[in-house]
């Protein structure tokens, strides 16, 4: 059995520029907030972020996004972050909006192996500009096409050494359908177990899909 328990050095090391980063967490609740604090100390640069939201430019994503670390975000929302709001209208930032609904679809769309997911959300708005619109039995969707990362980024409650993660309550924001659709998974823990000693019932996302585990502490 692999140990997947790593540190945070070597878990930078595994970074670049350029690379697509799906951050779990929304308004850093149940996100990587330490991982991000470390990036935030680098010289990382040009990253494509995908997460729920901006999180605050003090915390989580939003110390990459603070730093200029980011080069584009796709998102649900960055009402909370004033700087990722400055960065989009100076034009320093690319910002897509994404619906949060139809956002989570995309990427579960990446992990399952689909084509896309059709949603009627988004027609006649600034989200269907140029996308492809599918018409099933007389009625419109928009065609929404999954969205894969090079590396995740995200948080679980609970890990195992072999990779088997458990979430508590609303912790798990993204982290579950994040871990599916990206080459490189990175999961903070806020505590590491023993393997066995999360019940197999209460495993959230198996083992398999894990490539590094640090241990985040309790937060």
């Amino acid at each position: 059995m692999k140990n997947k328990v790593s540190t945070i050095a070597q878990v930078l090391e595994k970074l670049k520029d350029e690379q697509s980063m799906f951050v779990g967490g929304f308004m850093a609740n149940g996100g990587p907030n330490r991982i991000m604090e470390a990036i935030s100390k680098t010289d990382l640069n040009n990253l494509d972020v995908i997460a729920g939201d901006a999180a605050f430019p003090n915390v989580g994503v939003g110390k990459i996004i603070d730093k200029k670390q980011v080069r584009s975000l796709k998102t649900s929302h960055i009402g909370l972050n004033r700087e990722a709001g400055r960065q989009m209208i100076a034009g320093e930032m690319e910002i897509e909006l994404i619906p949060q609904g139809t956002l989570i679809e995309r990427i579960r769309s990446a992990g399952y192996g689909l084509g896309g997911v059709l949603t009627p959300t988004g027609l006649g708005t600034e989200v269907a500009k140029g996308k492809d619109i599918v018409e099933v039995d007389g009625k419109e969707y928009l065609l929404e096409k999954p969205l894969h990362a090079d590396v995740a980024i995200l948080y679980a409650t609970k890990a195992d050494k072999k990779g088997n993660l458990y979430f508590r309550g609303s912790t798990q924001n993204y982290n579950n359908a994040m871990a599916t659709a990206a080459d490189l998974v990175i999961v903070e823990a806020e505590e590491i177990v023993e393997v066995g000693e999360i019940p197999q019932e209460a495993v959230h996302v198996p083992g398999i899909f894990i490539d590094m585990i640090v241990d985040g502490g309790a937060l």
